[in-house]
């Protein structure tokens, strides 16, 4: 478990009080506190004193905050949002979050811009407004980490998750910081980072036509690229910097080279933003290879050992707080690795993506 950051860039100061926010957040700070606490769990861990993720209850002070959450998001914003990018995820615990609709009002409180699901791998169906079902895949199969969309290069800043109905069992959307995985493998595989960072990755995936919801990866090339034509398909591909390779009946796509490794400029470090162990490890179906899916941007394989000592690093360094029911889950795509779990039914997590 590591406590301390790796480096002087990285190194952030607890705002324990209102004198360490910035000065023009501090009345909002003072107003805040009268609105939400601050509680701790065992799962949480702590980076130079700041919990990661932090998590917020109602204040039972304020009795009417449980009930019009998304009022207090809003007349609170700024404080939250600094909250957000100081601990790099926000558990929202405790408030009257009972619907996919109310669940919704929650996102749009927040005022961030939708990012349409364009490209990515996983089945997902619209539910309402912004807000659409997490992976649906199979309840058994694990989801390894990745940052959302990474292997795009429109992918989202920030993303919400909801827990509509607690799991049975398991379920847990671990998550883990992703400079902390960059400092560690870096560490321990120089070489293989230089190598990551130079030539990036290149992803490689067959779509069918259809989604098929009993694969990972199973979105198909319609639901994709949101059209039925094949014609446009090529376009928001093209867009997107992907190329497609028509098939007898679906369709091969080829992205990158992409990087690897990003520069997050907010929080001056490096970041490990890939989904290179989510795609060598779990994008196997009917029609995908998972070790095929990923390579070194010029083409040649990646090393099997380390990849799987990097899921391992992942596992590891990560936090898996339970779901409980009305959850709402902020976490910063730039700064933050997540992963699923297998459960027992019944689940209903739902997300959102913004830009």
């Amino acid at each position: 478990m590591f406590l301390v950051l790796f480096s002087q860039p990285l190194q952030r100061t607890v705002a324990k009080n209102v004198d360490a926010f910035p000065f023009q957040i501090r009345p909002l700070m003072a107003a805040a506190a009268d609105v939400f606490d601050e509680i701790q769990v065992p799962h949480q861990r702590h980076y130079n004193g700041i919990p990661f993720p932090l998590i917020l209850t109602p204040n039972p002070k304020s009795p009417t905050v449980s009930h019009h959450l998304p009022q207090f998001i809003r007349a609170h914003k700024p404080w939250l949002e600094s909250r957000l990018h100081e601990a790099d995820a926000v558990l929202l615990r405790g408030f009257l979050v009972d619907s996919a609709v109310e669940f919704n009002e929650v996102v749009e409180a927040f005022g961030f811009e939708e990012l349409p699901y364009i490209g990515g791998a996983a089945p997902r169906n619209k539910v309402v407004g912004r807000v659409f079902t997490a992976n649906e895949s199979p309840p058994l199969q694990k989801i390894p980490f990745h940052h959302e969309m990474a292997q795009v290069p429109e992918f989202p800043s920030k993303l919400f998750f909801f827990c509509e109905v607690e799991p049975g069992s398991g379920g847990e959307t671990p998550i883990v910081l992703s400079h902390v995985i960059y400092e560690t493998m870096k560490q321990k595989y120089p070489e293989f980072v230089q190598n990551l960072e130079e030539h990036g990755l290149m992803y490689a995936r067959v779509l069918g036509e259809d989604d098929d919801p009993s694969s990972p990866i199973g979105r198909g090339w319609k639901s994709t690229f949101l059209t039925k034509d094949k014609i446009i398909a090529e376009e928001r591909a093209a867009k997107l910097g992907m190329k497609l390779e028509w098939l007898e009946d679906a369709v091969k796509t080829v992205m990158g080279p992409i990087p690897a490794v990003k520069f997050d400029k907010s929080r001056q470090c490096k970041v490990w933003f890939n989904s290179m162990v989510a795609a060598y490890t779990g994008w196997e179906d009917k029609r995908n290879d998972p070790v095929k899916a990923v390579t070194f941007g010029d083409g040649s394989p990646l090393p099997g050992h380390i990849i799987y000592d990097c899921q391992k690093i992942l596992e590891e360094e990560s936090v898996a707080i339970p779901w409980q029911k009305g959850d709402v889950l902020l976490i910063d795509n730039w700064a933050v690795l997540h992963s699923r779990r297998s459960f027992d039914p019944p689940r209903r997590v739902l997300a959102s993506l913004c830009k």
